[in-house]
């Protein structure tokens, strides 16, 4: 973005995102690589330790962590090198995941730095891993809202509730305000 497109730079509403998302559906895989070394997949890719090792995935971020969703944990990775980092999250518009942004951006960032490979997962990969990955996105790599958007759906189908748009919206205001964007 030119500093001229920064400094008229306005969070898009809701409605613009989820017609972003659903425009050019296409299939999406169990995984798909969205972000160099950063994969966005499903519980069946999480549960698959051939096919982690496969990718040569060195960290897990389960967005469905906990007894009632996708009970891995760190326990269910013993025995290979990867490193856990769960999230008890319904995939619920009234849920706040906007807590655990900055934390799973600072574990990503940290995975990625250290040329590790990143799977992010929910039940479906499509709403809670989604919007992890792309509140990393615009925390660590400093893209705006649709700019992260954009790059994920290149590669994957994602459609975040619209609870965690709204969240992801507001961490978008809040950033550009920070970069003297707005």
């Amino acid at each position: 973005m030119s500093s001229e497109e920064e400094s008229k730079y306005q969070t898009p509403p809701t409605c613009d995102l989820l017609s972003r998302l659903l425009k050019n559906r296409r299939p999406t895989g169990a995984v798909n690589e969205v972000w160099p070394n950063l994969f966005i997949g499903n519980a069946v890719t999480a549960q698959d330790k051939i096919l982690l090792a496969n990718l040569q995935i060195t960290h897990v971020v389960n967005a469905a962590d906990g007894p009632r969703h996708i009970d891995t944990g760190p326990c269910f990775y013993k025995g290979t090198n990867i490193l856990y980092h769960g999230i008890e999250a319904p995939d619920c518009k009234d849920f706040d995941l906007s807590p655990f942004f900055t934390e799973t951006a600072d574990f990503i960032h940290k995975a990625l730095s250290q040329k590790g490979k990143v799977l992010v997962h929910c039940a479906r990969g499509i709403s809670r891993s989604a919007a992890l990955v792309l509140a990393f996105l615009m925390i660590k790599e400093r893209l705006t809202l649709v700019q992260a958007v954009e790059v994920v759906c290149r590669s994957r189908n994602i459609l975040p509730n619209i609870g965690f748009l709204k969240q992801l919206c507001h961490l978008d205001s809040t950033l550009a305000s920070q970069r003297g964007m707005t």
